[in-house]
């Protein structure tokens, strides 16, 4: 079995990296790794070398030549659930292939999210990006107001849609298969949906509205569903 983990790039000392002793304490306590053995070391931001365990530090080995990310950035808009229930979404999306999540508070959102919440996503997402095999770690930024979202000027390099549950509105799919830009952004609310004024003010800035199925489905469900539409359809068209 391969092991992966990811560094700051502070850590990287030409071809030595100096190991924290929580990471020391993770190879050869937890992992069971002795000096001498290999794993992988990641950057977080796209560089992945064959690493070989010292005393308190690993050497670089060799540059790692491979490609696990989407073809485009996909940033995650997220109308935060209730409880824990977005520490799903951070693992299942960051194994999807998500580049930024970015939660936010809209009409309906009961949580009132804790700067340790926030600490605890980012390290969700560097867990699941190293089981996942990925060349970047996601980005979660501090959760913020829907209506800060929507105040944003929209990139032209970027497509971006507003998934709501009910209404006669395309699929995400449909859309999907003749994007030639190079950032998605989708938003998916909280429990009980987008109200009527998020989404007519998220249209008035240039959101499409789309469907993710005929089924109603749950402020965790829809988030993950959105990204494995935007997967499969991408890694079908390289």
């Amino acid at each position: 079995m391969v092991y992966r983990l990811v560094i700051k790039p502070e850590q990287r000392q030409e071809q030595k990296i100096q190991l924290t002793s929580s990471q020391q304490h993770y190879l050869r306590r937890v992992l069971r790794l002795k000096e001498g053995d290999r794993f992988v070391a990641m950057d977080g931001v796209g560089k992945s070398w064959w690493a070989q365990i010292e005393t308190t530090s690993a050497c670089l080995l060799e540059l790692i030549d491979i490609s696990t990310e989407l073809p485009v950035t996909v940033t995650l808009v997220t109308a935060l659930p209730k409880g824990n229930a977005y520490d799903e979404v951070v693992r299942c999306c960051t194994e999807l292939g998500v580049s930024i999540l970015q939660p936010v508070i809209s009409d309906r959102t009961l949580l009132k999210p804790s700067d340790r919440k926030l600490e605890r996503w980012r390290r969700i997402a560097t867990e699941a990006a190293e089981q996942a095999e990925r060349q970047i770690v996601p980005t979660v930024l501090e959760p913020i107001l829907f209506t800060a979202i929507l105040a944003r000027e929209i990139d032209a390099e970027t497509d971006c849609y507003i998934g709501v549950a009910r209404g006669d509105v395309p699929h995400l799919s449909n859309y999907l298969q003749h994007s030639v830009r190079n950032n998605i952004l989708i938003a998916t609310g909280p429990e009980g949906g987008w109200t009527k004024e998020e989404v007519e003010r998220a249209i008035a800035v240039g959101y499409q509205p789309v469907s993710l199925g005929n089924r109603i489905l749950r402020a965790i469900t829809a988030p993950i569903v959105a990204l494995s539409l935007v997967a499969g359809a991408l890694e079908q068209a390289i």
